[in-house]
């Protein structure tokens, strides 16, 4: 298995599910519905092309959850992954994949829309990699279902993540990459 899908699978398990700023993704980490696709591409066009090979296997493998496509190399510029997230919504559209899929988006330096850049709520999104996170919908849905006060979620992750504070997330991810080279 990759460096980055190690790195990626340590930070899942130590923030995502550890602090459980996402109440349904360690079920899908344990019936193992998570499709890992490691890219080196730092090319918005070869991006795009393989953001539509994950809809294409994910409209083949229905037992696949959520696929994380990993930039290994590319889009570390914050700004150029935002760029490039604005194409993917704008692809799914044009794919006609709205309602289907949604795209979650994860990163190094994952900084909310006037918010401070050290503010530790940007932890809940930032992540080893610049990652596209494809859900199903419906899938999403049903897990939703099942969790009171879903729209609450956002707000509870910030405030712990501002209870914790930086230092926890900092070293959480320094040592996805630690733990990813001892594999």
């Amino acid at each position: 298995m990759s460096q980055a899908i190690n790195a990626t699978q340590y930070w899942l398990q130590e923030t995502v599910i550890g602090f459980n700023f996402c109440p349904f993704a360690k079920k899908e980490l344990v019936k193992r519905t998570i499709d890992y696709r490691v890219t080196q591409t730092s090319s918005q066009e070869d991006a795009l092309y393989e953001l539509l090979d994950v809809f294409t296997f994910m409209d083949e493998n229905s037992e696949a959850e959520t696929s994380l496509l990993i930039f290994e190399h590319g889009f570390r510029d914050f700004d150029d992954y935002l760029d490039l997230l604005v194409l993917a919504n704008d692809l799914l559209e044009k794919e006609d994949y709205e309602g289907i899929y949604q795209i979650a988006s994860f990163h190094p330096n994952y900084i909310f829309d006037g918010v401070d850049e050290d503010d530790p709520s940007n932890y809940t999104n930032r992540s080893p990699f610049p990652i596209l996170h494809i859900l199903r919908e419906d899938s999403l849905e049903r897990a939703l279902a099942n969790i009171d006060d879903p729209e609450a979620i956002p707000d509870r992750n910030i405030k712990l993540a501002q209870e914790l504070g930086r230092d926890v997330f900092e070293k959480t991810l320094e040592n996805s990459f630690y733990q990813s080279s001892n594999d």
